[in-house]
């Protein structure tokens, strides 16, 4: 009997070796099909999982309060268990350069307890050689064992798109790798209780960890034109989702728009690969491009503002500014990696300290991660610009009159930028408005 018909039959066990905005999901799904341990060195999170609490909202307070997941912060259960999956999160450090210590952790972790007969597939997004090159090493070293011979290893990048209810785990294709045509066969039955949109069987594990670093990439270099473009068709006078509807028109015109690029993906990856070819003597020509022009929006955006306010006569230094929204993206908690924070620390170099507002963000986070604190909608008022950075379902219904009241009544115009464009231009003219989109 293998592994997979074991796993059916509820003699072994799955653990989930990082429980956040992936790995939990995954984990839950799961547990409707097989016995599964839920593992996170993180006790607070683990504390907030075992009272039913979704502090991602990924799956809901329900779903938690209802799943079998055996929650837990203790390493010692993952002995339990045969077949783990890594989901730890794969950041950078400031100077761009993969920052592998929490997937290194998990593996020192899981080498401990790790047990003969298991399978262990990593889903964290790395450059191509991380999996065997550094994990496998780890992992031997830790456990005493020795992989091909005594456990085996797998690959099979993750591809949940935090807050979207659309592009579920059961509802995209899973790539799934494998060291040998034994394990990865294995990993494919296993991922198929789950990928019910079925998966695809990559050549090797360099190729799993290949296809993941590109896709993030190539949509990483398709807004960066966008951005790019915004900023010519600004200084031409011409509004440039305008031009994008036009263009949209065209049958394989690639429906892009500009924005903010932030989060754990598609901000991120792009610095792996050109890490892993810069290491080759390769230095990226259109990747490394594509990333300063959305690293540079924060600022960009910024000045925008600063510029405005200057045309309407209001003295920059100690203006009253409005953040609508704070979150790397619309309808999620998460505020790892925002690049609006870009757009709050540049206004500060202006003497300018915004009030922020997020009735989506994880406050607590938010806190510890940047000290900022956020206001409530109350206190936006009397303002001098608002822009409204992110497209929360709670900014989405605000009337022109809803807008007008957040700014100083003395002011003939009032500043509006309007980042994602959620609002109709139309609503907002002169001289009322000076509205400005990206």
């Amino acid at each position: 009997m293998d592994l997979y018909e074991k796993l059916l039959k509820g003699e072994e066990k799955l653990s989930l070796v990082g429980l956040g905005y992936v790995g939990m999901p995954i984990a839950v799904a799961y547990a409707k099909k097989i016995k599964v341990v839920g593992y996170d060195f993180n006790a607070s999170k683990v504390d907030l999982y075992k009272k039913g609490l979704d502090p991602t909202r990924e799956v809901g307070d329900d779903a938690i309060k209802n799943t079998s997941v055996e929650f837990t912060a203790d390493p010692e259960k993952l002995r339990e268990c045969k077949f783990h999956i890594v989901a730890v999160p794969t950041p950078v450090n400031d100077d761009h350069t993969p920052d592998l210590s929490p997937v290194e952790g998990a593996s020192h972790t899981l080498g401990k307890y790790l047990t003969k007969g298991s399978v262990v597939v990593y889903e964290s997004t790395v450059y191509p050689g991380v999996t065997e090159d550094i994990c496998i090493p780890i992992l031997e070293q830790e456990s005493g064992l020795k992989c091909g011979t005594d456990f085996k290893i797998g690959y099979s990048p993750e591809r949940i798109n935090p807050g979207d209810k659309v592009h579920r785990l059961e509802t995209i294709t899973k790539i799934v790798s494998g060291m040998d045509e034994e394990t990865l066969d294995v990993v494919a039955k296993v991922y198929s209780l789950v990928a019910l949109a079925g998966v695809y069987r990559a050549q090797s594990i360099k190729v799993a960890e290949a296809a993941k670093v590109i896709e993030n990439s190539q949509r990483d270099i398709n807004i960066a034109f966008m951005n790019e473009l915004s900023m010519i068709f600004h200084k031409m006078d011409i509004d440039t989702k305008s031009v994008l509807q036009a263009a949209g028109t065209k049958w394989n015109f690639l429906p892009f728009a500009p924005g903010l690029v932030g989060g754990h993906c598609i901000g991120v990856d792009p610095y792996y690969l050109t890490y892993k070819a810069e290491s080759l003597g390769y230095h990226s020509q259109i990747i490394l491009s594509g990333r300063r022009i959305n690293d540079d929006m924060g600022k960009y955006i910024a000045e925008c503002c600063v510029k405005n306010l200057i045309a309407h006569d209001v003295p920059v230094k100690g203006a009253k500014v409005a953040i609508l929204g704070f979150t790397f993206k619309e309808n999620c908690p998460d505020t790892r990696n925002t690049k609006v924070i870009d757009i709050y620390r540049e206004l500060g170099e202006y003497g300018i300290t915004p009030v922020v507002v997020d009735p989506e963000a994880d406050a607590d986070e938010a806190k510890r991660l940047y000290g900022i604190t956020f206001n409530s909608m109350d206190d936006v008022q009397n303002m001098d610009a608002v822009i409204v950075a992110v497209a929360h379902k709670e900014f989405v219904p605000y009337t022109r009159a809803d807008i007008a009241k957040f700014y100083n009544p003395a002011h003939q115009t009032k500043v509006l930028l309007d980042l994602k464009g959620i609002f109709d231009m139309n609503d907002y003219r002169a001289p009322e408005f000076d509205y400005w989109r990206l």
